[in-house]
């Protein structure tokens, strides 16, 4: 397998590691402060031919880059095994879903339309005019897709994007870069750059081209890019963290709700802003659901996740995975699935627990792992209090036969993307984004190119 390098190497190189066996995999220079301005001015310079470029060749050069990446799947896929850990199912999904992306926004240049406005004593219209370069920084859970959630949209508003993938998890936004270029997207109006994040996610938040910054992750460091965008006025997307909860009432199909559980809380090792690490339990079946919950769990298949049947891999690092074990350390733990064992890489089995009530840190602190904690609760109200009762609100499960009650109590979970009967959190064609601290803005849907750009009203007169 081909691992895509890096131009750069202005702050020395990094070892990236295959979580699955704890290998080296190969090192990956990383850009300095030079060398991170520098490609923002070549991207700067690009932007002001990529905003005019037709909106018919902008769009034909985005299915172009979809198409190029259609033909490269299983390329990014088998990359996406080795240096995050994803089961094949999943990265094979994760690198159709930026193809998906790129697809769906290749038809917004033809389309993002303005207005006319009816005025008197002339024509009041509206355009939508690209913003400049856009700095986009990826965390390690979803490389692929978060890339594409933000570049998609970005690009085809006309702005130019310069990228700085997690340092873990470089290789396929590097090759995606490539295959920008293969595809004949112009030099420099898509630019990936590795790096840490104090200095070139850093850079992004600082220099004065850089006129937005999308960030998916922590809510602390997002808070810290909040502040330092503020000094430029500059515009900000946040995609933060969660702590979701999966609401199951008395009436809910029981099998179903405990079948899909394990596959809500324990994806990507649960390492997903929109696990359902919360589990909200109706009193009157609570145990019942626990007992139909431990098969579901012990049978969860966490294997080699270039398996074709493997359902969890590894964590992303030792660090993670030591970090999600000292959570377990005094937890009381209901029961556990299996684990790989014998080897060298970054592996727990998936968890139930038993918080020790609502203020049970294992039940309101994002763990970021695949751990899960169940609770009950009596009735509608109690269920939608005890859901609220944290600082996050990203996303989150109903399950009840009863629709009303379901959009009753959807429209009273202070949370940005629910779903009853399901674990359904991400759709390219449907918003998605956090309240309170999981995050500021909306990604994805038919309005994102909105965010990439600006509004100017022009005022033609009639009058003589």
């Amino acid at each position: 397998m081909r691992f895509p390098s890096s131009p750069y190497s202005g702050a020395g190189e990094s070892t990236v590691l295959n979580p699955t066996t704890g290998a080296a995999l190969a090192d990956v220079g990383l850009a300095g402060i030079a060398e991170t301005d520098a490609a923002i001015e070549r991207a700067q310079r690009a932007f002001e031919q990529w905003r005019l470029v037709a909106p018919g060749e902008r769009a034909r050069l985005l299915r172009s880059f979809a198409a190029v990446v259609d033909s490269h799947l299983e390329e990014l896929a088998a990359l996406e095994v080795a240096n995050a850990g994803h089961t094949i199912g999943n990265a094979r999904w994760e690198a159709g879903n930026v193809r998906d992306v790129l697809n769906y926004y290749s038809a917004a240049p033809e389309r993002h339309f303005g207005k006319q406005i009816p005025v008197a004593g002339g024509i009041d219209v509206t355009f939508h005019e690209p913003l400049g370069v856009v700095g986009i920084i990826v965390p390690w859970n979803f490389p692929m897709p978060i890339a594409a959630w933000g570049f998609g949209p970005a690009l085809a508003a006309g702005n130019a994007v310069v990228l700085k993938p997690a340092e873990l998890t470089p290789y396929t936004a590097l090759r995606l870069g490539e295959l920008a270029l293969e595809a004949g997207l112009p030099e420099g109006v898509f630019t990936v750059i590795p790096g840490k994040g104090s200095v070139v996610g850093q850079r992004f938040v600082t220099h004065p081209l850089v006129r937005k910054v999308c960030f998916t992750g922590s809510t602390e460091v997002g808070k810290g890019i909040m502040r330092g965008c503020a000094d430029q006025i500059k515009r900000v997307t946040l995609e933060l963290g969660g702590k979701n909860a999966n609401i199951v009432f008395a009436d809910a199909d029981l099998e179903l709700a405990a079948a899909s559980a394990p596959g809500g809380a324990f994806d990507n090792s649960g390492q997903d802003c929109c696990a359902r690490s919360r589990i909200l339990v109706q009193e009157s079946v609570y145990e019942r659901f626990l007992e139909l919950l431990q098969p579901a769990v012990e049978a969860f298949v966490v294997d080699d996740p270039a398996q074709e049947g493997a359902q969890m891999g590894p964590l992303i690092s030792a660090a993670q995975r030591d970090s999600v074990a000292g959570r377990l350390d005094s937890a009381d733990v209901a029961f556990a699935g299996r684990t790989v064992t014998g080897s060298d890489g970054f592996w727990l089995p998936p968890t139930v627990v038993l918080p020790r009530g609502d203020r049970d840190p294992l039940w309101r602190e994002e763990i970021f792992g695949p751990v899960v904690a169940v609770l009950p609760f009596s009735d509608e109200e109690d269920a939608v209090t005890k859901a609220n009762d944290t600082e996050y609100g990203l996303s989150g499960s109903i399950f009840t036969r009863d629709l009303g009650r379901g959009l009753r109590v959807a429209r009273g979970v202070q949370s940005g993307n629910l779903s009853v009967n399901s674990h359904s959190s991400v759709r390219y064609w449907t918003p998605f984004g956090g309240f309170k601290q999981s995050g500021l803005g909306r990604e994805l849907g038919p309005d994102a190119p909105d965010s990439f750009s600006d509004v100017k009203n022009v005022f033609i007169s009639t009058e003589s």
